[in-house]
């Protein structure tokens, strides 16, 4: 399993991209998280315009083994959700890091705990 580099990571297994020049993150799960859930079958995501923060619920992940709570990396506005996976939620599995990605933040603030590639591999073993 390799974790992009140039990703930060959280301890419940969601990615975040680096901010673009409008301050909008990327957010996904990953390739462990997608691995250990299974099949995933279904893909509730947050919504454009919704706020979220950082370490709370922001929606779910069905797969055929259970359901796994979506947490938000960091706080601010959902101006884009992936439309591609809520149509194909197979593709959180068949490519986490880049088709599956799940929704884009504007960041409005970002916690200081997010883990480098090589933190978050040697945490998720």
């Amino acid at each position: 399993m390799s974790n992009p580099q140039q990703l930060r990571y959280t301890k419940e297994h969601e990615w975040l991209s680096a901010a673009d020049e409008n301050g909008v993150a990327t957010i996904g799960i990953t390739e462990f998280a997608a691995n250990a859930l299974g099949d995933v079958v279904y893909a509730q995501l947050p919504a454009v315009g919704d706020t979220v923060a950082a370490g709370e619920t922001c929606g779910e992940l069905e797969s055929t083994k259970s359901v796994s709570d979506l947490y938000a990396p960091v706080t601010g506005e959902v101006v884009e959700a992936n439309q591609d996976v809520a149509d194909d939620p197979s593709l959180v599995n068949s490519a986490p890091f880049e088709g599956g990605w799940l929704f884009k933040v504007k960041i409005t603030d970002e916690p200081e705990d997010l883990m480098s590639a090589d933190e978050y591999t040697a945490f998720a073993g």
